[in-house]
């Protein structure tokens, strides 16, 4: 199906496959970002919100080219486990939606293959949805090195500038009451305007993603969940624990169980594969 918004030049062709929607957007659309490369905008819904146990129900990725060009897709999926009632009533997605859904590693090719070579946006994406899909990635044996990505949080820019949810940020940004609020759809095209609206609300805000990116980060971490971080000679230390404070590097020379007990315990995949990459440097 398809339409035209009255006195406006968007065209919007909606094709459905199952639980597989790929929308796009013929005509570009201006915007105030500046964009070297393609962003993708996306969103989870999830069975909770532990990041190295719970899974992915449903994601949507808005990708935004520099002319301006979107598409955007969407894909219910199967956690195998069950979805917490408490987590359905947020999201509106219950086990007997996904059953017959693609599971994660059904979709995670074509989730990579959308995502190459851009940068990655959300709302509290950085905190959240960038760990989590980072972990169901690993958790199928495909690869995410954070380093071939720029961040982009406008829910940051939002807290930094009007501390506040995703509805209120719609309506303070654009105008609108976002419906549907928890769709992984409907979040992430409100997302994306909310961004884009910030570009053009305030002056002093980058509107390059690589100045964006180090505007919206809270802290420089090595691990996405925040266990890794630098000391000021750029070096990865422990946030946490006995060594806290203390050079992985140098706790690993000295206490050469440490590295078995981390990767044993409960810990992010990314954690341990950024560890497990520190470990093998402090070898030579």
């Amino acid at each position: 199906m398809g339409w035209k918004m009255e006195g406006e030049s968007l065209k919007f062709s909606l094709k459905t496959y199952s639980n597989y929607q790929i929308n796009t957007f013929s005509n570009y659309l201006e915007m105030n970002l500046k964009l070297h490369k393609p962003l993708c905008v996306f969103d989870l819904e999830t069975t909770g919100t532990n990041i190295g146990k719970d899974r992915i129900v449903e994601i949507c990725i808005l990708k935004v080219n520099p002319d301006a060009s979107r598409e955007s897709k969407t894909w219910k999926v199967n956690p195998e486990m069950p979805i917490p009632r408490e987590s359905s009533e947020i999201h509106g997605i219950y086990d007997e939606d996904v059953k017959d859904a693609p599971t994660f590693r059904d979709i995670a090719s074509k989730v990579t293959e959308m995502i190459a070579g851009t940068d990655l946006g959300g709302f509290n994406s950085n905190r959240f949805d960038v760990p989590l899909l980072a972990e169901e990635l690993l958790r199928v044996g495909m690869d995410f090195d954070l380093s071939k990505f720029k961040l982009v949080d406008a829910q940051t820019i939002f807290h930094k500038k009007e501390p506040r949810n995703l509805g209120a940020a719609y309506q303070f940004y654009c105008g609108k009451t976002l419906e549907n609020a928890h769709s992984a759809e409907a979040d992430v095209m409100a997302t994306f305007e909310v961004l884009d609206a910030q570009i053009g609300k305030y002056d002093d805000i980058p509107n390059e993603i690589a100045a964006l990116s180090e505007f919206t980060f809270h802290n420089k971490n090595a691990d996405l969940a925040g266990f890794i971080g630098f000391n000021n000679k750029n070096e990865e230390i422990f946030n946490f624990g006995k060594y806290k404070g203390q050079g992985v590097k140098a706790v690993f020379q000295k206490d050469l169980g440490y590295f078995g007990w981390l990767q044993n315990a409960d810990f992010p995949l990314y954690t341990k594969k950024v560890l497990t990459k520190i470990q093998l440097s402090s070898k030579f």
